[in-house]
């Protein structure tokens, strides 16, 4: 069964330099080692390995007209885009069924300078085509937009999204730091006493913009994708004029009570694993309901990948969006 392999949060850690915590022991699978030896072959990880790069490329990409149109949806739904908290949303739905299913909203990754790619509408197809009503805010980037008003808007926005939901629940799915945004949005909806959302979804979460742990260095060499420098410096773009510590920047640093409750992916060889260990301990010591899915040797943002590890965490994603985390 799934559920019994779902890790507890009070982990064990090693007390090696690089040690891993006790994850899902299953060896990778030969796909999945494969797909990280080609993940290694991208552009990706050498962009990431310097602050100089990471700040030309945010300089480069804001001067491009956005570019956030849905390609690789898919059949089967139905797009319509109208505006939310002064920002492009996109709604999909089933072509047959467009009023029912819950609510998705879909928070995308992308260091915070990145706009949505396909792979992300890819996932949103998935979710959408198995029966539920997604909502996909395109937020806007750094360093043209900070977290003192990206976080803001995107708790309005979510209000908005649960006060038209009707009977449906309404779901938060972000990847990467979309999911440090999901967390961000919802201790801010907590704080001025707004509904929580029915559950959040954080996949290989930006929650802690420091990364200032020894053991880093160790997990930066195995990961395929991320490097300390360039992170850091997506992070320290998009805090503005924040202290990057800042619970909008870093929500790991913020208040964990009465939060919605949370299902949490990551791999052994993603660079921010240890965050979300520790945001699976401190949401359970508040009385949170948190899974921590940690998988072996799985890279970042691991659940989107053409992988058997991938398919069941994407199984697991649509269950929790179908019926709620409730």
């Amino acid at each position: 069964m799934i559920v019994d392999r779902v890790v507890s949060a009070q982990v064990r850690r090693e007390q090696n330099v690089g040690g891993e915590p006790h994850a899902d022991e299953r060896v990778p699978s030969r796909r999945s080692r494969f797909v990280n030896a080609m993940l290694r072959l991208l552009p990706s990880k050498k962009r990431l390995g310097s602050a100089a790069a990471v700040r030309d490329k945010a300089r480069r990409l804001a001067l491009r007209p956005a570019s956030h149109l849905p390609r690789g949806l898919g059949g089967g739904l139905t797009v319509t885009l109208m505006h939310g908290a002064g920002w492009p949303v996109y709604h999909t739905a089933p072509a047959i069924r467009p009023y029912g299913g819950n609510i998705v909203v879909f928070l995308h990754g992308g260091g915070y300078i990145h706009e949505i790619v396909r792979a992300h509408w890819r996932f949103i197809g998935l979710l959408t085509r198995d029966g539920n009503r997604c909502v996909v805010p395109i937020y806007p980037l750094a360093p043209g937009a900070t977290a003192a008003d990206v976080v803001p808007a995107a708790g309005q926005l979510l209000r908005q999204s649960m006060r038209e939901a009707g009977d449906a629940k309404v779901i938060v799915i972000g990847n990467s730091a979309g999911a440090g945004l999901a967390l961000a949005a919802a201790q801010w909806l907590r704080d001025r006493e707004y509904r929580q959302p029915d559950g959040l979804v954080l996949i290989s979460p930006g929650v802690n913009a420091s990364l200032n742990h020894p053991e880093r260095r160790a997990i930066a060499a195995r990961d395929p994708l991320l490097d300390i420098p360039g992170t850091v410096e997506g992070a320290r773009l998009y805090a503005g004029g924040l202290d990057p510590s800042h619970p909008y920047v870093s929500p790991l640093n913020g208040d964990f009570d009465g939060l919605a409750p949370m299902i949490v992916f990551s791999g052994t060889r993603d660079l921010l694993y240890p965050d979300s260990v520790a945001l699976a301990d401190k949401a359970r010591a508040a009385g949170v309901r948190v899974e921590l899915h940690l998988r072996k040797g799985q890279p970042h943002n691991y659940p989107g990948l053409p992988t058997p590890e991938g398919r069941e965490a994407r199984s697991i994603i649509l269950r929790a969006a179908r019926r709620g985390l409730g």
